[in-house]
């Protein structure tokens, strides 16, 4: 019983082992993909935000409007010594321009202005803004009218009898909002940007509860669909760089893993032989010296060959026979074996067999074995080979 469950213990530790490597692998293999995917995911969504940071100017820029005018005239009365004028720069933090290149904004004042009775009184009153580039030269310049909204005598009556409670806790004011659209279609020089403007209201009769400046941007093309449109946007913006970025990264592992995409073109290399037309007769000149047999104390000098190279001549590539170790050949020598050949009758068939595939050129003696001799194999006997100088 016991040996029956011996081997079956082992199999079920064998293949618990590789469920395990498996396993292992897989984990691994997933672990990976998902940090890949995540760092993809991250740097799509930096390229997105760093887009949208660099190609989007400012929407809407507010800055308070501080009015300043001279007091040493001693004039008696709500008039005022000079026109109320303002200086404000359009650099925020002293660094970052609020206009950008080419970009059309829409500029207005909006000034809030009580209900008084110098204002009632006051009629039309002229708005000159003034922008200056570097150096204080001004490179814009426009002038807009405006007035407070007239109301009647019995309108102010009831507004006061309806709001008064508000009025009276401080939650309301008699007072309006006038809206100035000093340029409607404002563009930024490249050459020439402005860093500030100067507002001036030219009257001296005017009471200001507060003013401001607004700078609104009108978006076009593809900034008019990122602002009014930033969810889908940023959607779309994030899975183009996903995908751009996966496939990117997928051609990289195909590249490493599989060395490319595409088969590679082989790489033919052409040799030509040094000596190719005496390459029969050294054939035939070492084969005639096969033939004669040598004395024992010259074999032993000889480096030993495989039986293999009585193949030579079958190919013309194989130059030396294989399994040895061949020395260096210099220019102008050839190999020549030598040694004993078994039988006559085995050399004759040799020689037919090469004369029938390599046929000898005219002129060419053969030198056939003497009789007697080589009839019988040497003891002993081994093919050598030694180096012979070329008279070619």
């Amino acid at each position: 019983m016991m040996s029956s469950t011996g081997p079956f213990l082992q199999w079920a530790q064998e293949v618990a082992a590789l469920l395990l490597l498996r396993v292992r692998r897989t984990v691994l293999q997933t672990a990976i993909l998902l940090c890949v995917l995540l760092l993809l995911l991250w740097i799509a969504v930096f390229l997105y935000g760093s887009f949208y940071y660099s190609y989007m100017p400012t929407v809407s820029f507010v800055s308070p409007v501080h009015y300043h005018f001279r007091t040493d005239c001693g004039s008696p009365g709500p008039d005022l010594c000079s026109f109320p004028i303002a200086n404000l720069s359009l650099v925020k933090n002293n660094r970052d321009r609020v206009l950008m290149y080419g970009q059309p904004y829409r500029i207005s004042l909006e000034l809030e202005l009580p209900e008084s009775p110098v204002n009632q009184e006051l009629g039309m009153f002229m708005v000159v803004m003034s922008c200056y580039t570097k150096g204080g030269r001004i490179v814009s310049s426009t002038a807009r009218s405006t007035m407070l909204h007239y109301r009647s005598g019995l309108l102010q009556t009831l507004d006061t009898l309806v709001f008064a409670g508000l009025f009276f806790l401080g939650f309301a004011e008699q007072k309006q909002m006038v809206e100035v659209e000093l340029y409607s279609d404002y563009r930024e020089d490249s050459y020439v940007p402005t860093v500030g403007a100067v507002i001036e209201i030219q009257t001296k009769r005017i009471q200001i509860y507060g003013a401001q400046l607004r700078i609104h941007a009108h978006f076009t093309g593809l900034r008019y669909l990122l602002y009014n449109f930033p969810v889908i946007s940023a959607i779309l913006g994030v899975a183009s760089n996903f995908t751009f970025l996966s496939v990117i990264v997928l051609f990289s592992y195909l590249q490493w893993i599989w060395g490319s995409v595409w088969p590679r073109e082989p790489l033919s290399v052409q040799v030509n032989t040094r000596d190719g037309a005496s390459l029969h007769q050294r054939r035939e000149e070492a084969r005639r010296r096969m033939a004669t047999p040598r004395p024992a104390e010259d074999q032993e000098e000889l480096t030993t060959l495989q039986p293999e190279a009585m193949e030579l001549g079958k190919n013309d590539q194989e130059r030396v026979p294989q399994g040895t170790a061949s020395p260096p050949q210099l220019p102008g020598e050839v190999l020549e074996t030598i040694g004993p050949i078994g039988d006559t009758a085995q050399a004759k068939e040799l020689d037919l067999s090469e004369d029938a595939n390599f046929p000898p050129p005219a002129g060419t003696l053969l030198t056939l074995p003497q009789p007697g001799e080589g009839a019988e194999p040497i003891p002993g006997a081994e093919i050598r080979q030694r180096h012979i100088c070329s008279s070619s």
